[in-house]
């Protein structure tokens, strides 16, 4: 049975034991675009979450104008206390140039909206997304049950097997292979939690308002890392623990494309460097994309041997053509990627209830 600690406290299901959680103080945050419109698992997390009874479900939504009444009527039709924020509304634009926070869309500025909307009225905030086939009521008490006991970040892990083979490619082959990759040429104490998050890109993760409040986003495809980040400062790894979630299956991507995981590995790699440097930690750049290469080859050899010990599907050649894809993404962050990450809202004059009245969807305006 495995029950390993790492160095930040690591919950296991040992007995499937679903934990008793504060859930009528705690803000559920779920970020969608319009592709969750109706789709069966969006429809699995919502309805599961009707059964855990939480203070607020915040939805920030990035949807075009003609999606977002049907996608009200749609998520209104669920029995939780709901706020739907149309982060794309021109209003959001608007308010934030007002207050000097005009930059990239992205599910990190998504979030970041829907995080100072949760802690304002909630004393601890969880969030997940909507693309989980395998989401059950037991997601947020696991999540939330630690800070209720003195914690103040948790963030989820599980396995991602599917379809009879490994998924998780991203965390697996790019960021895995890189931070141990960063480790061997540093020390750092950010390194070391940065490593001990056994999915560190999970979307499933909880804070304290408190934390909520007081940590910078990352605009995009950075937001897992730039979390840990915000965390390593804040709860360290005294406050910090990781919860088994069991196994996940997720919607999955390809590797090229606007949304697939070659962009993505660009945010992840430039969000990771970024908190790197932040905490002191100065990558050999040039060197480095080389080094990442033989670190994750060595990964996939283990993969392979893993796969074929549980009889599962396995494609050296495939997963050693994505490490030369991500290896393009290991480069140091530009003058434009280090003005990616949004501030605290702590450090802001803007109030949760300018964002909550200007990412009004247009149908509730019509209704209220």
């Amino acid at each position: 049975m495995e029950y390993v600690q790492e160095q930040v406290t690591t919950l296991h299901d040992l007995t499937g034991r679903i934990p008793d959680a504060p859930t009528n103080r705690t803000a559920v945050v779920v970020p969608m675009t319009d592709r969750e419109f109706e789709s069966r698992t969006a429809e699995r997390v919502l309805s599961a979450l009707e059964t855990v009874s939480p203070n607020r479900v915040v939805v920030p939504l990035r949807a075009p104008h003609d999606a977002v009444g049907p996608m009200y009527d749609w998520l209104s039709a669920f029995d939780v206390p709901l706020s739907v924020l149309w982060c794309s509304s021109p209003r959001v634009e608007a308010l934030l140039d007002d207050h000097g926070l005009t930059g990239p869309a992205g599910k990190g500025r998504d979030v970041w909206l829907a995080l100072g909307v949760a802690a304002a009225d909630s004393e601890f905030v969880v969030c997940h997304d909507a693309d989980t086939k395998t989401y059950d009521s037991s997601v947020v008490p696991r999540l939330l049950a630690p800070l209720d006991r003195g914690f103040s970040f948790t963030k989820g892990y599980y396995a991602r097997v599917e379809e009879n083979r490994f998924y998780g490619r991203l965390f697996r082959l790019f960021y895995a292979p890189l931070v141990r990759t960063l480790r061997r040429a540093d020390d750092g104490r950010i390194l070391d939690y940065l490593a001990a998050f056994r999915y560190a890109l999970a979307g499933e993760f909880g804070m304290t308002a408190d934390l909520a409040a007081g940590m910078r986003v990352e605009r995009d495809w950075g937001l897992e890392v730039g979390t840990l980040g915000g965390a390593f400062e804040h709860a360290g790894f005294d406050g910090s623990a990781q919860v088994d979630l069991g196994r996940y299956e997720h919607d999955h991507r390809g590797v090229a494309g606007p949304g697939g995981l070659s962009t993505m590995s660009e945010g992840v790699g430039s969000a990771l460097f970024r908190v790197c440097e932040a905490h002191g930690v100065t990558p050999e750049y040039e060197t480095l994309p080389e080094r990442y290469r033989d670190t994750a080859r060595r990964f996939v050899r283990q993969y392979a041997a893993d796969a074929e010990f549980n009889g599962l599907d396995y494609d050296s050649a495939a997963e050693r053509e994505q490490v030369e894809t991500y290896a393009d993404a290991v480069r140091p962050p530009d003058d434009h990627d280090r003005h990616a990450v949004l501030p605290a809202w702590d450090d802001t004059d803007i109030d949760p209830g300018e964002v909550l009245e200007a990412a009004r969807p247009i149908l509730s305006e019509r209704r209220h």
